[in-house]
Protein backbone atom coordinates (compact mmCIF):
# COMPACT_ATOMS: atom_id res chain seq x y z
CA UNK A 1 0.00 0.00 0.00
CA UNK A 2 1.32 3.31 -1.14
CA UNK A 3 -0.50 6.20 0.71
CA UNK A 4 0.55 10.20 -0.22
CA UNK A 5 -0.86 13.05 1.99
CA UNK A 6 -1.59 15.29 -0.40
CA UNK A 7 -1.90 17.76 2.70
CA UNK A 8 -4.62 18.26 5.33
CA UNK A 9 -7.12 15.51 4.69
CA UNK A 10 -6.91 14.40 1.67
CA UNK A 11 -4.98 11.11 0.73
CA UNK A 12 -4.27 9.11 -2.64
CA UNK A 13 -4.55 5.62 -1.52
CA UNK A 14 -2.88 3.12 -4.31
CA UNK A 15 -3.33 -0.20 -3.57
CA UNK A 16 -4.32 -3.88 -4.85
CA UNK A 17 -3.82 -2.50 -8.25
CA UNK A 18 -6.47 0.54 -7.72
CA UNK A 19 -5.82 4.30 -7.10
CA UNK A 20 -8.63 6.08 -4.84
CA UNK A 21 -8.40 9.65 -3.47
CA UNK A 22 -10.08 10.25 -0.13
CA UNK A 23 -11.42 13.98 0.62
CA UNK A 24 -9.85 16.27 -2.06
CA UNK A 25 -10.57 19.21 -0.14
CA UNK A 26 -9.79 23.16 -0.12
CA UNK A 27 -6.84 22.57 2.26
CA UNK A 28 -5.01 20.81 -0.51
CA UNK A 29 -3.13 20.95 -2.80
CA UNK A 30 -2.18 18.70 -6.08
CA UNK A 31 -5.11 16.39 -6.10
CA UNK A 32 -6.37 18.80 -8.99
CA UNK A 33 -3.99 17.24 -11.71
CA UNK A 34 -4.42 13.66 -10.77
CA UNK A 35 -5.79 10.65 -13.38
CA UNK A 36 -6.04 7.41 -13.50
CA UNK A 37 -8.23 7.43 -10.42
CA UNK A 38 -10.88 4.50 -9.91
CA UNK A 39 -12.99 6.16 -7.22
CA UNK A 40 -13.29 9.70 -5.01
CA UNK A 41 -14.43 9.26 -1.70
CA UNK A 42 -15.44 12.42 0.78
CA UNK A 43 -16.29 11.80 4.77
CA UNK A 44 -18.15 14.78 5.11
CA UNK A 45 -19.13 17.75 3.62
CA UNK A 46 -17.42 20.47 5.45
CA UNK A 47 -14.93 22.22 2.65
CA UNK A 48 -11.59 21.09 3.56
CA UNK A 49 -12.63 17.69 3.00
CA UNK A 50 -14.27 18.17 -0.60
CA UNK A 51 -13.59 21.12 -3.13
CA UNK A 52 -16.85 21.45 -4.76
CA UNK A 53 -15.40 23.96 -7.07
CA UNK A 54 -12.62 22.12 -8.27
CA UNK A 55 -13.99 18.28 -8.27
CA UNK A 56 -16.15 18.38 -11.46
CA UNK A 57 -12.50 18.98 -13.52
CA UNK A 58 -10.98 16.16 -11.47
CA UNK A 59 -13.95 13.69 -12.70
CA UNK A 60 -13.94 14.69 -15.75
CA UNK A 61 -10.29 14.14 -16.43
CA UNK A 62 -10.74 10.59 -14.09
CA UNK A 63 -13.43 8.98 -16.85
CA UNK A 64 -15.26 6.10 -14.94
CA UNK A 65 -14.37 7.44 -11.50
CA UNK A 66 -16.79 6.14 -8.96
CA UNK A 67 -17.60 8.96 -7.06
CA UNK A 68 -18.85 8.01 -2.94
CA UNK A 69 -20.10 10.43 -0.58
CA UNK A 70 -21.34 10.20 3.01
CA UNK A 71 -25.33 10.24 2.65
CA UNK A 72 -25.84 14.03 3.28
CA UNK A 73 -22.30 15.10 1.19
CA UNK A 74 -23.93 13.17 -1.54
CA UNK A 75 -27.25 14.59 -1.70
CA UNK A 76 -25.57 18.17 -1.86
CA UNK A 77 -23.53 17.25 -4.56
CA UNK A 78 -26.23 15.98 -6.28
CA UNK A 79 -27.73 19.46 -6.68
CA UNK A 80 -24.61 21.08 -7.64
CA UNK A 81 -22.88 20.94 -10.95
CA UNK A 82 -21.95 17.51 -10.73
CA UNK A 83 -25.60 15.97 -10.84
CA UNK A 84 -26.06 17.72 -13.79
CA UNK A 85 -23.41 15.76 -15.37
CA UNK A 86 -25.06 12.17 -16.08
CA UNK A 87 -21.31 10.75 -17.01
CA UNK A 88 -21.00 11.40 -13.01
CA UNK A 89 -21.41 8.03 -11.19
CA UNK A 90 -22.09 9.46 -8.02
CA UNK A 91 -24.02 7.51 -5.51
CA UNK A 92 -24.58 7.63 -1.18
CA UNK A 93 -21.75 5.71 0.97
CA UNK A 94 -24.15 4.83 4.00
CA UNK A 95 -22.22 3.11 7.21
CA UNK A 96 -22.50 -0.63 6.90
CA UNK A 97 -21.78 -0.71 3.50
CA UNK A 98 -19.17 -2.35 1.49
CA UNK A 99 -17.91 -0.77 -1.93
CA UNK A 100 -15.63 -2.95 -4.51
CA UNK A 101 -12.77 -1.61 -6.44
CA UNK A 102 -11.58 -4.61 -7.82
CA UNK A 103 -9.34 -6.47 -4.99
CA UNK A 104 -9.84 -3.31 -2.69
CA UNK A 105 -12.71 -3.33 -0.18
CA UNK A 106 -14.00 -0.40 1.45
CA UNK A 107 -16.06 -0.54 4.00
CA UNK A 108 -18.17 2.50 5.39
CA UNK A 109 -18.44 3.08 9.08
CA UNK A 110 -19.53 5.44 11.83
CA UNK A 111 -22.00 8.03 11.15
CA UNK A 112 -21.65 11.46 12.74
CA UNK A 113 -19.14 14.24 12.57
CA UNK A 114 -17.64 15.12 15.75
CA UNK A 115 -19.12 17.99 18.12
CA UNK A 116 -17.42 21.48 17.14
CA UNK A 117 -20.18 23.25 19.70
CA UNK A 118 -23.51 22.64 20.86
CA UNK A 119 -25.03 25.62 18.86
CA UNK A 120 -22.98 24.25 15.53
CA UNK A 121 -25.82 21.57 14.09
CA UNK A 122 -23.64 18.24 13.38
CA UNK A 123 -23.45 16.89 9.85
CA UNK A 124 -22.68 13.55 8.76
CA UNK A 125 -19.56 11.75 8.70
CA UNK A 126 -18.40 8.31 7.17
CA UNK A 127 -15.56 6.64 8.27
CA UNK A 128 -13.65 4.39 5.94
CA UNK A 129 -11.61 1.29 6.17
CA UNK A 130 -9.74 0.03 3.18
CA UNK A 131 -8.30 -3.25 2.79
CA UNK A 132 -6.92 -5.96 0.72
CA UNK A 133 -5.27 -9.52 0.52
CA UNK A 134 -1.68 -8.98 1.36
CA UNK A 135 -2.33 -5.10 2.07
CA UNK A 136 -2.55 -3.44 5.47
CA UNK A 137 -5.88 -2.31 6.72
CA UNK A 138 -6.13 1.18 6.32
CA UNK A 139 -8.48 3.50 8.62
CA UNK A 140 -9.78 7.13 7.73
CA UNK A 141 -12.14 8.22 10.38
CA UNK A 142 -13.26 11.55 8.49
CA UNK A 143 -13.85 14.09 11.50
CA UNK A 144 -14.70 11.84 14.48
CA UNK A 145 -13.31 9.71 17.11
CA UNK A 146 -15.83 7.89 18.05
CA UNK A 147 -15.23 5.00 16.08
CA UNK A 148 -12.43 2.62 16.53
CA UNK A 149 -13.00 -0.25 14.00
CA UNK A 150 -10.48 -4.02 14.91
CA UNK A 151 -7.74 -4.62 13.05
CA UNK A 152 -6.45 -1.54 12.02
CA UNK A 153 -2.93 -1.92 11.06
CA UNK A 154 -2.75 1.78 9.23
CA UNK A 155 -4.20 4.95 11.25
CA UNK A 156 -5.13 8.03 9.26
CA UNK A 157 -4.93 10.31 12.99
CA UNK A 158 -6.63 13.54 12.48
CA UNK A 159 -3.91 15.56 14.48
CA UNK A 160 -5.99 19.15 14.64
CA UNK A 161 -9.73 20.42 14.91
CA UNK A 162 -11.53 22.75 16.47
CA UNK A 163 -13.53 19.55 17.64
CA UNK A 164 -10.43 18.05 19.41
CA UNK A 165 -8.25 18.23 21.86
CA UNK A 166 -4.79 16.83 22.61
CA UNK A 167 -5.84 14.03 25.07
CA UNK A 168 -8.82 13.06 22.78
CA UNK A 169 -6.14 12.56 19.94
CA UNK A 170 -4.13 10.34 21.96
CA UNK A 171 -6.98 8.66 23.34
CA UNK A 172 -8.37 7.80 19.98
CA UNK A 173 -5.19 6.62 18.60
CA UNK A 174 -4.65 3.90 21.66
CA UNK A 175 -8.61 2.73 21.07
CA UNK A 176 -7.58 2.07 17.63
CA UNK A 177 -4.16 0.71 18.26
CA UNK A 178 -2.72 0.89 14.50
CA UNK A 179 -0.44 -2.41 14.59
CA UNK A 180 1.73 -0.76 11.82
CA UNK A 181 1.74 2.68 11.89
CA UNK A 182 -0.01 6.23 12.26
CA UNK A 183 0.02 8.69 9.51
CA UNK A 184 -1.10 12.60 11.23
CA UNK A 185 -3.46 14.61 8.95
CA UNK A 186 -5.90 16.77 9.52
CA UNK A 187 -3.47 19.80 10.29
CA UNK A 188 -3.70 22.21 8.26
CA UNK A 189 -4.47 24.81 11.17
CA UNK A 190 -1.24 24.26 12.57
CA UNK A 191 2.34 26.11 12.77
CA UNK A 192 5.04 23.83 11.88
CA UNK A 193 6.15 24.70 15.44
CA UNK A 194 2.69 23.73 16.70
CA UNK A 195 2.69 20.86 15.14
CA UNK A 196 5.61 19.33 16.12
CA UNK A 197 4.39 20.18 19.71
CA UNK A 198 1.52 18.20 18.91
CA UNK A 199 3.65 15.29 17.64
CA UNK A 200 6.14 15.15 20.55
CA UNK A 201 2.82 15.02 22.89
CA UNK A 202 1.02 11.95 21.11
CA UNK A 203 4.67 10.57 20.90
CA UNK A 204 5.20 10.67 24.44
CA UNK A 205 1.88 8.97 24.87
CA UNK A 206 1.64 6.69 22.60
CA UNK A 207 5.64 5.21 22.79
CA UNK A 208 3.86 1.98 20.90
CA UNK A 209 2.50 3.12 17.91
CA UNK A 210 5.24 4.27 14.81
CA UNK A 211 4.07 7.86 14.00
CA UNK A 212 4.96 8.47 10.44
CA UNK A 213 5.35 12.34 10.11
CA UNK A 214 5.71 13.55 6.77
CA UNK A 215 5.73 17.52 7.50
CA UNK A 216 2.31 17.48 6.77
CA UNK A 217 2.49 16.25 3.14
CA UNK A 218 4.45 13.20 1.75
CA UNK A 219 4.51 9.71 0.86
CA UNK A 220 4.36 6.60 2.76
CA UNK A 221 4.77 2.84 1.78
CA UNK A 222 3.28 -0.62 3.69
Amino acid sequence: MRISHLGHACLLVEAAGTRVLVDPGTFSAGWEELDGLDAVLVTHAHPDHVDVEKLPALLEGNDGALLRAEPETAASLEGSRLGADGDVDLAAFHPGEALQLGALTVRAVGGQHALIHPDVPRVGNTGLVLSAPGEPVLFVPGDAYDTTPEGVDVLALPLNAPWATSAMTVDFLRAVAPTTAAVPVHDALLSATGRKGYLANIGRLCSDVDIRDDGGRGVHEF
